[in-house]
């Protein structure tokens, strides 16, 4: 499978291309005059950056202060150019890597043939596809201090809040235009109390 590997890189982070309601969300590594960028889900910036911040947590708790758990500056600048997609992200993974006193983020390719064939097809035909399916994938792997996974990880939570805002009442994000509330049944006051 190929890896996009960078130990350590020059810049990790996390960033959207579009409007508010339309955002494209992206990992980015850049490193040794490289860039690689992943398209996921708001939902898994969100996330995975909640899960570092545990992570470095339980790391300080059992272990006590790691190695380069000073805080590192927060990377504010935009994504890379040009942003080309190198693969759509299906799973994340978040490990502690005690020796080199590392977090370890993996994004693995979305495998979408699988996806499809797992709606159309039945129990039976699942399991042979299953033993057949090719078992290479994209993968991005990237080795980060604690300090810079949690300065990561706090740009990433900042994109993903900078979209729109919630409703008050129902939490679902609130269109330019508006939406239908379904706390108020459809029915928009003229203003909030």
């Amino acid at each position: 499978m190929p890896v996009f590997q960078f130990n350590p890189p020059e810049r990790f982070i996390a960033g959207t291309v579009g409007q508010p309601g339309d955002r494209t969300f992206f990992l980015q590594a850049v490193g040794e005059g490289r860039i690689t960028s992943v398209v996921l889900e708001k939902a898994q910036v969100e996330a995975l950056a909640t899960r570092i911040e545990e992570l470095l947590e339980e790391v300080h708790r059992r272990f006590g202060a790691p190695p380069g758990d000073e805080s590192a500056p927060e990377d504010e600048g935009p994504l890379e150019q040009p942003i080309e997609e190198d693969f759509r992200v299906g799973t994340l993974a978040l490990a502690w890597d005690a020796e080199a006193a590392r977090v370890i983020i993996e994004a693995q390719e979305v495998d979408e043939g699988v996806a499809e064939e797992l709606l159309e097809d039945d129990e039976e035909e699942l399991e042979v596809f299953a033993e057949e399916a090719p078992a290479h994938r994209d993968v991005l792997r990237v080795y980060l201090t604690p300090g810079e996974a949690r300065a990561f990880a706090e740009r990433a939570l900042k994109v993903v809040s900078a979209g729109r805002p919630d409703c008050p009442l129902c939490g679902r994000p609130l269109d330019p235009a508006g939406h239908i509330c379904a706390r108020q049944n459809g029915y928009r006051p003229d203003r909030l109390v």
